[in-house]
């Protein structure tokens, strides 16, 4: 079935399965696609984001469970606090499963840095997100939000007929904005034609 995805400012991105076939303004691609579901929402459709500090927040630091917030708090451990934690490699997947989910709600659809733990490029191949090479360590500390980093916000290419369906709508006007306000103002990630991430 074709999906027509369509933000606030008319631009749409018609996708069958895992690929876009057709981007334009939603009224044209509506006429043209005579059936097709729409989704509306709010704000800016975009390439989706690129986190330039795949292994950092995957590989290298713990994401608490909601169970474990009491205790560990709910932001991801590192240094001496995630030295004091029992890891194994099952510990390590389901940290990373839900690092994955925190990333894709900041709009990420790519991450620079493959995984190295087995369990965590697992999780990582299950989600769809992209996963590009890179040369060493970026500078700085890494954020779940790209905006928040040191290094300017990387975007995956601009999504054309053909590309993989991967995208994301962030609440807000234009890219200045969303610069400003950050990637906490996504509303939805699509993966692979998928909404992986829905804000409530």
């Amino acid at each position: 079935m074709l999906t027509i995805h369509a933000d606030g400012r008319g631009h749409a991105f018609a996708v069958r399965g895992e690929w876009i076939t057709a981007v334009g303004p939603v009224a044209e691609l509506v006429a043209g696609h005579p059936g097709a579901r729409v989704r509306e929402w709010p704000g800016m459709l975009t390439p989706g984001l690129m986190n330039l500090y795949g292994p950092e927040l995957l590989d290298h630091a713990y994401h608490p469970d909601p169970r474990e917030a009491a205790d560990l708090g709910t932001e991801p451990l590192t240094g001496d606090a995630l030295a004091a934690l029992p890891m194994d490699d099952t510990r390590w997947g389901a940290s990373a499963r839900r690092g994955v989910q925190r990333m894709l709600a900041h709009g990420t659809v790519a991450v620079a840095g493959a995984p190295t733990r087995p369990s965590v490029e697992a999780a990582v191949r299950r989600s769809g997100m992209g996963v590009v090479g890179r040369l060493g360590a970026p500078e700085g500390p890494p954020s779940l939000d790209p905006f928040a980093c040191p290094l300017p916000v990387e975007f995956p290419p601009e999504r054309e007929p053909g590309s993989a369906a991967r995208f994301a709508v962030f609440d807000v006007r234009d890219a200045g904005e969303l610069a400003e306000r950050g990637a906490g103002t996504c509303v939805a990630t699509v993966v692979a034609g998928r909404i992986v991430y829905r804000r409530r």
